[in-house]
């Protein structure tokens, strides 16, 4: 019934329905023993693959301060398996001594690394620091001391590091998802705290609207989406008000993870004084969201008077395009909803109907298609955002105007030029904002709030945009090398790139290498390297 009514909502998206669709899935490390060479993986959607996972962490910078510690501290590889299969000579890591190159050489005790890692990530650190003394010892006594010596300074790193450690000791080691949650009107807050071996490692908050349903319903409703995203289900999930039918939902998650899952409402004790803990926190976050609602509300008001604006721009997209030289044309749009990015507005374009470098004509193109799906879809932005000057912005009105839209909103933001002031010296202008039916452009107060969500717009459309050409430009070059290879179709030259990683890895490897590849036998595989090789 549970995995019915997961498909059935997604399938029909009801109205009144908690979605999480602006929240990603908590940060682990996957680590794949099968290897010979295992390495750590950033991974968000952990699965049931014979990996470990470690985890979940908060940010994204709690991920990286563990890789760099695991990284140089423990010495696991940090290659894709493509450039470990094709390295034919250590990388820089090994040259400064935080790898020891499993990719050219044998290295029979990257076991040691592997299992020291598990116990560093599974916060085992007692046993940890004993093992590395004890091999610390062995080392000095068969007179090994640059050994020795590593070994003492990766203890003293290791215990530094835990000194450094901000964590709350909580009784019990049990891994428990904390959940806490506060009303105000229809406006609802729901913070988790992570409980990981017995401490606090972190915790997230997640904020709804129009939620005017009864607590546990929309608890029940939460906690089934959140766990069906892929989140990692712990041991014990404290909850702050009774649901319906715990021990159904408990039931399929012990089933999903593997082992029993306890759903408990704590009612006094060490427990309710998690849950209170994460209530208050809950409040904490709504408070601040609302201040800075309120503060974001104030600055899309004074951007509307500047900018003399029909309506509020609570959705605002920007719009750019990239190409070089006319080839591999394309735009990108960006969305901000209430100030900030909305990823899931945002969309990539491939330029199909002009040819050439005119640009002016490859905006057209996307403003119309925009327009078009818009009012198919009565999806239409509040203000649109153009990266250009007069031309740009007279082309995107057309656009609307012959696509039959009206109430939106166009400016044009102009990049700050550099000119010379007559004396010899370079003088950067100010960022100019034009407008239908003005002159002149505006220029808003630099450094000011309403200033900054136009650059802020505008720059991450052109970033969106390049980041785009780029990948097309370098998916035509490469299949263009990959295509004049006779014997080779569209299958085999998907294997090979998966298998090598890039062209010139390719390049280098031998016929028995190539060989290896599935699909590829060794006629073929000579046949591939007497093309390469001339």
């Amino acid at each position: 019934a549970l995995l019915l009514e997961n498909e059935l909502i997604k399938k029909h998206g009801p109205r009144y329905n908690i979605l999480l669709r602006d929240d990603k899935n908590f940060i682990t490390l996957r680590l794949d023993r099968s290897h010979p060479y295992p390495k750590l993986d950033v991974w968000r959607m952990p699965s049931r693959d014979g990996a470990r996972y470690f985890g979940p962490y908060a940010s994204a910078s709690a991920v990286r301060e563990t890789l760099r510690i695991v990284n140089r501290y423990f010495q696991l590889r940090t290659c894709s398996d493509a450039v470990l299969a094709s390295r034919r000579r250590p990388c820089l890591q090994y040259q400064i001594g935080r790898c020891p190159a499993p990719c050219v050489y044998d290295v029979p005790d990257y076991g040691e690394h592997v299992e020291d890692t598990i116990r560093f990530l599974e916060g085992k650190h007692d046993e940890l620091v004993k093992a590395l003394r004890s091999r610390m010892q062995a080392a000095s006594e068969a007179l090994d001391f640059e050994r020795a010596a590593r070994l003492r300074d990766q203890i003293f790193a290791i215990e530094r590091t835990l000194e450094r450690q901000r964590v709350v000791d909580v009784r019990g080691a049990r891994d428990r998802d904390v959940f806490g949650f506060h009303r105000q009107g229809a406006h609802l807050e729901i913070q988790l705290l992570l409980v990981r071996g017995g401490r606090m490692s972190g915790g997230r908050s997640f904020s709804f609207r129009g939620s005017e349903f009864p607590a546990g319903e929309l608890m029940r409703s939460f906690l089934e989406q959140y766990y069906e995203s892929g989140a990692p289900i712990p041991r014990e999930i404290l909850l702050p008000v009774d649901i319906e039918a715990p021990e159904a939902l408990a039931g399929h998650l012990s089933e999903r993870r593997g082992a029993k899952v306890s759903i408990v409402v704590p009612r006094r004790g060490e427990k309710r004084r998690l849950v209170e803990l994460a209530e208050k926190n809950a409040r904490a976050s709504f408070e601040l969201r609302r201040s800075r609602s309120d503060e974001m509300d104030e600055v899309l008001e004074a951007l509307k008077r500047a900018l003399s604006l029909r309506r509020l721009p609570r959705r605002i997209e920007g719009y750019d395009v990239s190409q070089l030289q006319g080839t591999d044309p394309v735009a990108s749009r960006v969305t901000m909803q209430d100030g900030r990015p909305d990823k899931a507005g945002y969309r990539r374009y491939r330029i199909r109907g002009v040819e050439g470098q005119d640009d002016f004509a490859m905006m057209r193109e996307v403003i119309t298609r925009r327009a078009l799906r818009g009012l198919e879809e009565g999806d239409l932005p509040d203000l649109i955002v153009v990266d250009g000057g007069k031309g740009q912005l007279n082309v995107a009105l057309a656009a609307l105007r012959d696509a039959g839209v009206d109430g939106v909103d166009v400016v044009g933001l102009a990049k700050a030029r550099t000119r010379s002031d007559g004396r010899g010296r370079r003088v950067r202008s100010e960022e100019r904002v034009f407008v239908p039916g003005r002159k002149d452009p505006i220029v808003l107060r630099q450094g000011s709030a309403a200033l900054r969500i136009l650059t802020r717009l505008r720059d991450e459309a052109h970033r969106f945009a390049i980041t785009f050409h780029k990948k097309r430009r370098r998916e035509r070059t490469l299949a263009s090398k990959l295509d004049r290879l006779e014997g080779v179709g569209p299958a085999r030259r998907r294997r090979l790139l998966e298998h090598f990683g890039s062209f010139d890895a390719l390049a280098r490897a031998s016929m028995a290498e190539i060989a290896e590849v599935p699909g590829i036998g060794p006629r073929l595989a000579e046949r591939i390297h007497r093309q390469l090789h001339g």
